[in-house]
C-alpha cells in the first residue's frame, strides 16, 4: 500500500513539473515573440519618421565618405556621419556631423569639421555650418560658415571667425583663401583695424 502510494504521489509530482514547465516556456515564448514585435514595430516607426521629416524622394546614408582630387590635383577626402540625397536631384547632399581633409600639393593638411555640411558631387564645391572648426598648421580657426569652392580654387570662411595661433588671436569678418597661390585675404569687423592681404609662400 505504501509503495503504491508513493508512486502515485511522484506521478502526480512529476505531472506537475511537466504542467509548470509547459506553461513557463509557453510564456517565455510569447513574451519574446511580443518584445520582438514591439523592437519590429518602434524600427519601422523609426524609420518612417525619419522620411516623414524629409519626404518620399530622399535617400538616407549613414558613415559616408567620399574622396577624389580637386580641380588643381589636390586630394581630399568628406566625411559624413549622417547624409540626405534627394532621387530626383541628386547633385547635392546634405550632411550631418561632417570632417573634410585636404592634402594640398606642398605637403600641407587641412582639417574642417562642422555639424551640417553641403556638397555638391558634380562641381566638387563644399559648404561647412554651425560650429565650423579647421585646423592648418598648428593654427586653429572657429567659425559658423566655410565655403570651397573648387572651381575658383578658394575657401571662404566667414560668420564670427577667430583664429588662434601661436602668435595670437585675430578677430575678423571673413578670410578668403586662395588654395593655389597660397594668399590669404583678411577682412575685418566693422570696427576692427584688421584689412590686409598675406601671402602663406
Amino acid at each position: 500500500m505504501i509503495t503504491k502510494r508513493k508512486k502515485r504521489l511522484r506521478i502526480i509530482q512529476l505531472t506537475l513539473f511537466i504542467l509548470g514547465l509547459s506553461i513557463i516556456i509557453y510564456t517565455y515564448k510569447i513574451s519574446k515573440n511580443t518584445n520582438d514585435q514591439i523592437v519590429i514595430k518602434q524600427s519601422a516607426q523609426e524609420i518612417n519618421e525619419e522620411l516623414a521629416k524629409y519626404g518620399e524622394n530622399i535617400d538616407v546614408f549613414e558613415n559616408i565618405e567620399y574622396s577624389g582630387l580637386d580641380f588643381s590635383g589636390n586630394r581630399y577626402i568628406l566625411r559624413s556621419k549622417k547624409a540626405y540625397s534627394d532621387r530626383i536631384n541628386k547633385e547635392y547632399v546634405d550632411m550631418e556631423g561632417v570632417k573634410a581633409i585636404f592634402y594640398f600639393k606642398d605637403g600641407t593638411e587641412l582639417n574642417i569639421f562642422a555639424e551640417k555640411g553641403l556638397y555638391n558631387n558634380k562641381t566638387l564645391d563644399m559648404e561647412f555650418y554651425v560650429n565650423v572648426e579647421a585646423i592648418y598648421q598648428g593654427s586653429k580657426l572657429y567659425a559658423q560658415k566655410a565655403e570651397y569652392s573648387n572651381k575658383n580654387n578658394f575657401l571662404k570662411i566667414s560668420e564670427n571667425v577667430i583664429v588662434n595661433d601661436a602668435k595670437g588671436s585675430l578677430y575678423a569678418e571673413e578670410l578668403l583663401f586662395d588654395i593655389k597661390n597660397q594668399n590669404l585675404n583678411i577682412k575685418s569687423k566693422k570696427n576692427g583695424k584688421i584689412n590686409t592681404n598675406l601671402n602663406l609662400k
